[in-house]
């Protein structure tokens, strides 16, 4: 097994090379899977039942909106974290990092929107992990997530993940349905989703 030396805050432990790690001691009996393109899920009928009595109700993160995905960028890009998901209604940021890929950070709105919040993570980028997401898709994601929140006041996103390093997408809308995809299967099927007249910036395919 390889042990690659991973620095941290304080200190320099060995960081485990997770893919030869699960390849000698998987936790299931068979190979399993996430599906590789698109899944689909219904939410809570009675939420579904009231959709079209309900609207978006603008959110601190809403209105900072580029502000914090240019926060999440940088977390993902240049601060260690592989996968952050984004809750837009209710101001919170969840992460997790490289360094310490088995427990997850919450971070909530006034933390977030602190002046220097960036600046209590070291620099750190996650290429050991290979990521299949590179930074300017990164960039292209969180611009559709802005347009899938603020386009529509009935169905909208409710909250957004991006894991860099299986390159998946998580999303959950206003009618309660999930969305899992890889990130290549999300640039092809844009038009599935709700469209608008704001410039739209390059997408990077990889």
């Amino acid at each position: 097994m390889n042990i690659n030396p991973a620095v941290t805050h304080d200190e320099i432990k060995p960081w485990l090379n997770f893919a030869e790690e699960v390849k000698i001691n998987s936790i299931f009996k068979e190979d399993i899977a996430m599906p590789e393109r698109w899944l689909q899920i219904k939410g809570d009928p009675s939420v579904r039942n009231f959709l079209f009595h309900q609207s978006r109700v603008e959110s601190h993160f809403d209105a900072e909106l580029d502000h914090i995905h240019g926060i999440v960028h940088a977390l993902l890009t240049f601060k260690g974290a592989f996968h952050v998901k984004i809750h837009y209604s209710s101001n919170q940021l969840t992460c997790w990092f490289a360094d310490d890929a088995f427990r997850y950070r919450v971070f909530v709105m006034d933390e977030v929107l602190s002046p220097g919040f960036l600046d209590q993570f070291r620099n750190c980028k996650i290429d050991h992990l290979q990521p299949v997401i590179d930074s300017e898709n990164t960039r292209a994601i969180l611009y559709e997530f802005k347009r899938l929140r603020i386009t529509d006041e009935t169905i909208y996103l409710r909250n957004g993940s991006i894991n860099r390093v299986n390159g998946m997408i998580g999303m959950t809308f206003s009618c309660d349905g999930a969305h899992y995809i890889d990130h290549k299967t999300f640039f092809n099927k844009l038009e599935t989703f709700a469209t608008s007249d704001i410039e739209q910036p390059m997408v990077v395919n990889t």
